[in-house]
């Protein structure tokens, strides 16, 4: 039986097109009945994401900038009014490195692409926490997951700085946890192995990411986008009311194998 999300709110970040984790996650929560809110990096893909939206009924699509305070705050405050000053859930799959620091050496990152790919991978979650604190607790608690990857645990070639950036967010998470667990707010990530999306493209070897994984999973064999909808689905919902603080893998297996 589907978690049923009657009654919720939600928030969704990161949703780039239909192939997103983001939809992926977005469409289980709607089709469990969750009002959802989304945002768009930007006028290239602005219409991709409000069409989306147009057909789970969102009654708000809004562009951010998860580099700028005053863009989130203005985000969140169009949220507050749209939910009646509450909100239940918040997606987090917001990530970004130069195409050019996920090839060739961890080394040559530059500083000030690192601090870029901290800011909008693992920052942008903290202050996103922040800001939907005041609403979750209006709303007398609340779930927030975000998308992590095994490259913050260990080293996968050419993942580089988003490695060290997912990292930080793990780290992240279970800070937040601390702080926000009084407020009956919880705070999950999920771990996905290869998922083919728009970001995807951009790190170098990625079908080699794909096989290895698939040849050396226990499950062998790939994982999707519903996958880790699913997944998702359940930390966000009330079934999973005393899990936080948690990052659970949906990867066929692979981040238990040693080689």
């Amino acid at each position: 039986m589907e978690a049923s999300f009657a009654g919720k709110r939600g928030l969704v970040l990161g949703v780039a097109n239909r192939r997103s984790i983001a939809w992926a996650i977005a469409r289980r929560l709607a089709e469990g009945g969750a009002s959802l809110a989304f945002t768009y990096q930007g006028e290239r893909i602005e219409k991709g994401v409000r069409e989306l939206a147009a057909t789970v009924d969102a009654p708000l699509v809004t562009a951010c900038d998860v580099r700028s305070d005053e863009d989130l705050a203005r985000v969140f405050g169009e949220v507050g009014e749209t939910f009646g000053g509450e909100l239940d859930l918040l997606v987090h799959s917001v990530a970004f490195a130069a195409a050019e620091d996920l090839e060739g050496r961890f080394t040559d990152t530059p500083r000030d692409r690192f601090w870029m790919a901290l800011d909008v991978s693992a920052y942008s979650l903290v202050a996103s926490a922040r800001l939907a604190e005041p609403l979750m607790a209006a709303a007398g608690g609340g779930s927030i997951l975000t998308m992590t990857y095994l490259g913050g645990k260990r080293a996968v070639p050419h993942y580089n700085v988003m490695g060290v950036a997912k990292a930080t967010l793990n780290s992240s998470v279970q800070y937040l946890a601390w702080d926000l667990g009084s407020k009956n707010i919880r705070v999950n990530a999920v771990s996905a192995g290869p998922v083919r999306t728009l970001s995807a493209r951009s790190i170098a070897g990625f079908p080699t990411m794909e096989s290895i994984v698939e040849e050396r999973s226990p499950l062998r064999r790939p994982i999707d986008a519903d996958d880790v909808g699913a997944a998702a689905a359940y930390l966000l919902s009330d079934e999973a009311r005393n899990v936080t603080a948690t990052t659970l893998y949906v990867d066929s297996g692979y981040h238990a194998m040693g080689m």
